[in-house]
C-alpha cells in the first residue's frame, strides 16, 4: 500500500471518529478492538468526553510520571491519556497533546476548554516529524495505539528520542505480532486503519527501540488481541484463515518502557 493512501485512510476514519462518535474503538466499523478495549473508568483524572475507546492500554499506568514533569503524547485524539498526565503533573507540570488529525484536535481542544487546563496543549502534527517540539522537551512520552499506524516507525523513534530529555523515558502501548499476519490482512487499507495492518513483527519493532539509542527496554504489559474469524475472513480465504490458526501466529498489545540514559549520544 502506498504511505499517503495509508495515511490519508487513517485521517479519514479517525477524523469521522472525531465528529460523530461519543465512543468508537480502534476498529470502528468492525468492533475487532471494542471486545479488547481497556477499561480507563478507574483511573484517576479520567474524562468521558474524552475516552473514544481507541486505546490498547494504560501507558500513564507504568510510565511514572512525576509532579511538574512535562508530557508528549503521540497521537493524542480527543485527549483521554493527556488529561489523566495532567491530573499526575499538577498544575506545575505540562502536558502536550500531538496528532495528525485535524477534527481530533478541535475535540480534544473543546474537551480542555471545558476543564480549564492552563498547562495542557493540543499540536496538529505527525509522529516522525515532530516539527515545533524542541530536543529534549520532554520527561516522558506516552502514546496510545497509535504508534502501528505510523509507516516509518525508525524515524518516528528518533523523533521520540530526539524530544525526550537526557535520562527521560518513554511509555507506549501498541499492537505487535508474533508469526506472521495474512497478507490479505496487511493489504487491507480498512485493517490498517483498525490498528492491525500497521503492526509490526515484535522481535523487529524492539530491536528498532533498541537501534535508535534506547535502554532498560521492558515489556510491561502484554495481552493476546482476539480477532473474529468472521472479521479475518473479509480479507483472507477459508483455507488461509485455517493455516493462520495452524502456525501459532498472534497479536498482541503490548505495553513497553525504555529509557534514554544520561551516558548516549544520539545523532537524530
Amino acid at each position: 500500500m502506498e504511505k499517503e493512501v495509508i495515511k490519508q485512510e487513517v485521517k479519514k476514519s479517525y477524523g469521522y471518529i472525531a465528529e460523530n462518535r461519543n465512543s468508537a474503538g480502534c476498529c470502528s466499523s468492525t468492533d475487532c478492538c471494542n471486545k479488547n478495549a481497556v477499561d480507563y473508568t478507574h483511573v484517576d483524572g479520567y474524562q468521558k468526553e474524552a475516552d473514544l475507546a481507541l486505546g490498547c492500554g494504560l501507558p500513564t499506568e507504568i510510565a511514572n510520571i512525576k509532579k511538574g514533569d512535562t508530557v508528549i503524547d503521540l497521537g493524542s485524539g480527543a485527549g483521554n491519556d493527556v488529561f489523566i498526565a495532567r491530573k499526575i503533573v499538577g498544575e506545575n507540570g505540562r502536558v502536550i497533546g500531538i496528532d495528525m488529525t485535524p477534527e481530533m484536535i478541535n475535540r480534544a481542544l473543546r474537551n480542555n476548554q471545558k476543564l480549564g487546563y492552563q498547562n495542557v496543549e493540543f499540536l496538529l502534527g505527525e509522529i516522525e516529524d515532530l516539527q515545533g517540539v524542541s530536543n529534549q522537551t520532554a520527561d516522558v512520552v506516552i502514546s496510545n495505539c497509535v504508534m502501528n499506524l505510523v509507516h516509518d516507525k525508525e524515524k518516528a523513534f528518533k523523533e521520540i528520542f530526539r524530544v525526550l530529555k537526557t535520562g527521560g523515558h518513554f511509555s507506549i502501548s501498541d499492537i505487535v505480532y508474533v508469526g506472521y499476519l495474512p497478507k490479505g490482512v496487511l493489504e487491507s487499507v480498512e485493517m490498517y486503519a483498525s490498528c492491525m495492518a500497521g503492526a509490526s513483527d515484535k522481535s523487529r519493532y524492539l530491536d528498532i527501540i533498541k537501534n535508535v539509542g534506547f535502554q532498560n527496554i521492558q515489556i510491561k504489559n502484554e495481552r493476546l488481541v482476539e480477532l473474529p474469524d468472521d472479521l479475518l475472513l473479509k480479507y483472507i480465504s477459508t483455507d488461509e484463515l485455517i493455516n493462520y490458526k495452524q502456525s501459532n501466529s498472534a497479536i498482541y498489545s503490548v505495553t513497553i518502557y525504555a529509557d534514554k540514559l544520561e551516558n548516549l549520544k544520539f545523532n537524530c
